[in-house]
């Protein structure tokens, strides 16, 4: 039986392409292709980081959605890449000792319940798995948002687990910046300037990836979709303080 090669369109014979050694059946997106990413990034590596890294900054949106259609050789697994990188993160941050937390020698009022410099240092701590758990939250907004552009839930979760990789990239290019800055007040500068950032990759992602519709649609429901995300992020924030008794 011959078969055209959804990575580099080579026609032939066999479970494995001739040119790429791509697979003959690529897995459709969903529940079991997520779990199989897991456990392939907890034991496997490959070299495909780099280069998957470069067309996150040059064809995103074009990349992600040839990846989600089947062209997969060269890409790093998306859950695998966020793992790796925001473990990276994590770890250059401690190593290099570096305060991302302005804090003050204000007396902290005890009427006060939430201490923000705590919840920082928490998140810091924990900043791997927030990533992660982010992740759903942005899908349902993209799902809300995008409804009719055809895509399943675990198709924008690929989505925009590239997107959480395109962030922890930008995050790790900043470390020297962080490290010269550390505990500084130009800390709250830069990580206003990388959100902005990220609000940019987000929608030039959205861009090329929805590139049927119009910039201005695609700005408007990118935009809608953080909101959509803040206000579920902020819902259990307080869902989860009440239930801790601090307010």
């Amino acid at each position: 039986m011959t078969t055209i090669c959804k990575n580099c369109h080579q026609t032939y014979k066999g479970h494995y392409c001739s040119n790429c050694g791509q697979t003959a059946e690529t897995h459709p997106i969903n529940l079991h292709f997520l779990w199989h990413d897991i456990q392939h990034g907890l034991f496997h590596f490959d070299n495909g980081i780099t280069y998957t890294g470069k067309q996150l900054f040059t064809r995103p949106g074009h990349s992600i959605r040839e990846f989600i259609e089947g062209k997969r050789v060269k890409h790093f697994k998306p859950l695998s890449l966020v793992m790796v990188l925001a473990t990276a993160y994590v770890a250059l941050i401690h190593l290099l000792h570096i305060e991302l937390i302005v804090k003050t020698n204000a007396p902290v009022d005890p009427n006060v319940h939430i201490d923000p410099v705590k919840i920082g240092e928490w998140i810091q701590s924990h900043f791997a798995w927030i990533t992660i758990a982010f992740i759903p939250i942005h899908t349902i907004g993209t799902v809300i948002t995008f409804r009719k552009q055809g895509y399943n839930f675990f198709e924008y979760f690929i989505l925009n687990t590239y997107k959480a990789a395109q962030k922890l990239y930008i995050s790790l290019l900043f470390i020297p910046v962080f490290y010269y800055y550390s505990g500084t007040p130009a800390i709250n500068t830069i990580t206003k300037i990388i959100v902005l950032i990220d609000f940019v990759l987000y929608f030039w992602t959205n861009v090329q990836f929805f590139n049927h519709l119009s910039k201005t649609k695609t700005f408007f429901l990118t935009l809608l979709t953080h909101i959509i995300f803040w206000f579920i992020v902020f819902f259990i924030a307080i869902c989860v303080l009440f239930i801790m008794g601090k307010v």
